[in-house]
């Protein structure tokens, strides 16, 4: 090490401990990162998720400054919000008065009002037709009053400083290689050749084939193949030769992992699934920093970095506009009214105003949801309640609510609400298949593994290993030289026929295609592996022990509230998605079943629940289920409002009579529920004729790049009783899980709903959030222009970031209006204060989210009086 280089970055305090700090500084800086799981097992991520310890505007500030990202809606969101009445004029003023009575400004509270006021209604740049010299002129004169003003300078990396400089284009250069190297490294599918000493890890094969890239000069070839043969030692070396100062580090590191947070968060997945990868993130930023170092050496050093004083122009305009106060009126003031003046300006910036006006819009809706819920409650005593012809338990999907509010109406139906993985920790594998998946949330790991089974097995593997054999040939000839030459004559035919029949014929051509896969493969009947047989080849039990089997039903129906009252017939019901030619249909499916169909789950539960031996033991817990109630599994295709049947064992007397009642409303339910959703979309409007047959087409025209809204405007998370919201239509936009306070006396209830389901809806929300604001970093831009790469994910083109968000067709009506309505999570709790205040008490990371505004939290008591806890 450089000594003398090391005592000037403050490094020569640190040499015994300092490979332990390089990993930990590493671990610490990808907080602003999330990981990123390929795109065909798409999980709602929260992009926030490291940061919540802040608060939100706190965060918002430092992206913008970090990165030029802004977090609040852009003002044509907001206008448009304004436009259709969901900003109360009443809140935003409430909004700045509790703001201004927290300042201490030496101003007549008339002018501040004023200028609040009007600048909150416009919250537009002050106008170009100010004349530019005189404001320049005045900026200058009163300069000695902002001493107490100076612009914050955030690190940025040496590449990002260029580019400020205007010198070179070293940041995108650094990025098109960065991405190239990301490619060949994480592709597993779809590149012919894969990366040579790949099994090494990143840096190490990096470092042999980088200096034979022919995209980098012979110079800088050299200078990388000099590098030491350890990441770790090198990015030590690098960064004493950036001469980064120690305490700037984390800084450092944390604008290169912003500078491509998809790909970022793609090395961060990998070095949690695999224990060989560990350290791919410090490979990540080895590889980086490295290369940046030798693209940007040349135009060592930088000028030294400055703390500019705050620019007055826009404060003196800004007073112009908005405070009714000439240009050349400055200097008719004192000098304390100057200096408060322009401090009110100053921080009643941009970042502020949208703050306001994000917390008004959320107020007006919690408003209106707080008046349909308060003036709507059934009347209706528990203990009055008829009972019930069937059950059925729904994910708290917002998608889910609409049918559930048709099903109801249709006959002696209750519906329930929890998540739709449904408490089963299992990792699940159909029959047939070679390939498992994580079907629960993804900030849990699977315990158990539940294989479909059947005695049919050999026969059915063939004709499976058929249809996945012409698969592979046909990919392979495609990206065989020779053979590729050959292909087009003999594939020709079909797929122009193929094309022809998906184009023109959409619906007819899928349900033909489905139904020849179908007869083919003619899938037999398959059980489940319940029982525990042996662990598997990932070390996960296969099945369950009696004492599991018994935890996990009893803990189901406890956290769905089905403890007594059993009916006839209890459906569980998983849901799923159904689209065409579609990257993004796993975002369509069960977020509480880590993008995938949760009809898996809801099978194994069903199953689980009508095993005598589990309801011999539930009976001695006081859980007592009917002999003649059944349980039977379904699955809401949410992109058909269709509910198709899994699982329906031999039905009692009494289920059947249920069953067969069921079966005769469900077309009808389907239809309205059709006819409610399918017009929303754009360009279909309200005078469609049939919406059912519409919605068929949208699922199998593989031209659509909208087949559904998915969770698009969800904007609350409801935990309480059913009759809490069965009179009310929620729009679709609100998560509903079933939750009795009377059952839950100690609260771990109502922890476990916080700590899951609210959890991964609140991952939902974030995530639609930031794709609508910020479209182009968190979003995933135009399906229409993006190219799946690597197997991975998507990318604009062929050289961006890899885009971790949902496409602009998810969030967005048109180019210019939003359809998802940006308002951060409301969780509303129907308990006495006394458990939410227990709950807030126990559990630091929610009250955190809920203080630091991630999060907003409200609650009503059994009197029914609603109370705001952000």
């Amino acid at each position: 090490m450089n000594t003398t280089l090391a005592k000037t970055l403050h490094w020569e305090k640190l040499p015994e401990t300092l490979d332990i700090d390089l990993n930990d500084l590493v671990k610490s800086a990808s907080r602003v990162i999330v990981p990123l799981g390929p795109i065909n097992t798409f999980a709602a991520r929260n992009p926030w998720v490291g940061l919540e310890g802040q608060p939100f505007e706190k965060m918002a500030r430092w992206l913008k400054d970090t990165c030029d990202v802004d977090i609040y809606p852009n003002d044509s969101v907001f206008q448009s919000a304004r436009d259709r009445g969901e900003i109360h004029q009443d809140f935003l003023e409430k909004g700045f008065q509790h703001w201004l009575n927290s300042q201490s400004l030496e101003l007549p509270r008339v002018a501040a009002e004023r200028f609040c006021r009007t600048a909150l209604l416009q919250n537009q740049p002050y106008s170009s037709t100010l004349e530019a010299p005189e404001l320049k002129s005045m900026a200058r004169k009163l300069n000695r009053f902002t001493s107490q003003m100076t612009e914050k300078n955030c690190v940025k990396t040496y590449s990002q400083r260029l580019e400020q400089l205007g010198r070179v284009n070293a940041a995108h250069e650094l990025n098109r290689h960065m991405i190239k190297w990301c490619k060949l490294y994480l592709d597993k599918s779809q590149a012919v050749w894969s990366m040579p000493n790949r099994e090494e890890g990143f840096y190490h094969a990096w470092r042999k084939l980088v200096q034979h890239d022919p995209a980098l000069s012979r110079k800088v070839r050299k200078q990388l193949s000099e590098l030491p043969v350890e990441a770790e030692a090198t990015l030590m070396e690098v960064l004493l030769l950036l001469e980064i100062p120690f305490s700037e580090i984390q800084d450092y590191f944390e604008a290169h992992f912003l500078a491509l947070p998809g790909w970022g968060g793609m090395m961060l997945w990998r070095s949690q699934q695999s224990a060989e990868e560990t350290s791919l993130l410090l490979d990540y930023l080895a590889v980086r920093i490295s290369m940046e170092w030798a693209l940007v050496k040349p135009c060592l050093p930088l000028p030294e970095k400055r703390n500019d004083k705050v620019n007055l122009e826009p404060l003196i305009a800004a007073w112009a506009e908005w405070g009714n106060l000439p240009i050349n009126a400055w200097l008719q003031l004192s000098s304390t009214e100057i200096k408060a003046r322009l401090a009110l300006a100053y921080r009643f910036d941009k970042t502020l105003r949208n703050r306001l006006l994000l917390e008004a819009w959320e107020k007006t809706y919690e408003d209106q949801l707080r008046t349909m819920i308060t003036s709507q409650r059934s009347a209706v005593a528990a203990e009055d309640v008829k009972q019930a012809l069937a059950q059925f338990v729904f994910c708290i999907d917002v998608r889910s609510e609409p049918f559930r509010r048709k099903l109801e109406k249709a006959g002696d139906f209750e519906t329930y609400g929890t998540a739709g993985f449904f408490g089963l920790p299992i990792e699940t594998c159909d029959l047939g298949s070679n390939h498992t998946h994580d079907s629960l949330p993804v900030m849990f790991k699977p315990q158990y593994k539940v294989k479909e089974i059947s005695p049919d097995f050999e026969s059915f593997q063939q004709r499976h290993q058929v249809v996945s054999t012409l698969g592979y040939t046909f990919k392979t000839m495609k990206n065989n030289l020779v053979s590729s030459m050959a292909l087009p004559e003999i594939s020709g035919p079909w797929l122009s026929l193929q094309t022809l029949a998906r184009s023109f014929m959409p619906r007819s051509a899928g349900r033909t295609i489905s139904k020849l896969l179908e007869t083919w493969l003619h899938k037999p009947s398959t059980e489940l592996s319940l029982d525990y047989m042996q662990k598997s080849e990932t070390g996960l039990p296969i099945g369950f022990s009696m004492k599991e089997k018994v935890h996990y039903v009893r803990q189901a129906l406890k956290m769905m509230g089905l403890t007594d009252q059993f009916a006839p017939l209890v459906v569980i019901c998983g849901h799923g998605s159904h689209s065409t030619n579609n990257p993004y249909r796993s975002a369509l499916d069960c977020g509480a079943c880590g993008g995938a169909s949760s009809g898996f789950n809801a099978r194994v539960l069903a199953a689980l629940c009508n095993l005598p031996n589990v309801r011999k033991s539930l009976e001695t817990e006081g859980i007592i289920i009917p002999k003649d109630t059944i349980f039977a599994a379904a699955e809401h295709i949410t992109t058909l409002d269709e509910l198709r049947w899994l699982y329906v064992p031999e039905l009692s007397v009494k289920a059947k009579e249920a069953f067969k009642r069921i079966q005769a409303e469900l077309p009808t339910v389907s239809e309205e529920a059709n006819a409610e959703r399918i017009p929303q979309l754009p360009n279909l409007g309200t005078l469609l004729k049939n919406p059912k047959a519409e919605a068929q087409r949208l699922s199998e025209d593989w031209s659509e790049v909208r087949p559904e809204w998915g969770l698009a405007r969800n904007a609350a998370f409801i935990i309480g009783e059913r009759r809490l919201t069965q009179d009310c239509n929620l729009g679709g936009r609100v998560f509903l899980n079933n939750y009795n306070w009377k059952k839950d006396k100690n609260g771990a209830i109502l922890a476990n709903i916080i700590s899951g389901p609210a959890t991964v809806a609140q991952w939902i929300n974030l995530q639609y959030y930031a794709s609508t604001v910020a479209p182009h970093y968190y979003g995933s831009g135009n399906k229409i222009t993006q190219t799946v790469t690597a197997g991975l994910g998507v990318m604009q083109g062929n050289a961006s970031d890899l885009l971790s968000g949902l496409p602009w067709q998810s969030v967005m009506k048109s180019d210019e209006e939003a359809y998802h309505e940006p308002l951060r999570l409301l969780v509303v709790i129907q308990a006495p204060r006394g458990y939410v205040k227990r709950m807030l008490d126990h559990d630091h990371a929610f009250h955190q989210k809920v203080k630091n505004g991630w999060i907003r939290l409200a609650s009503i008591d059994p009197e029914g009086h609603w109370e705001s806890w952000s």
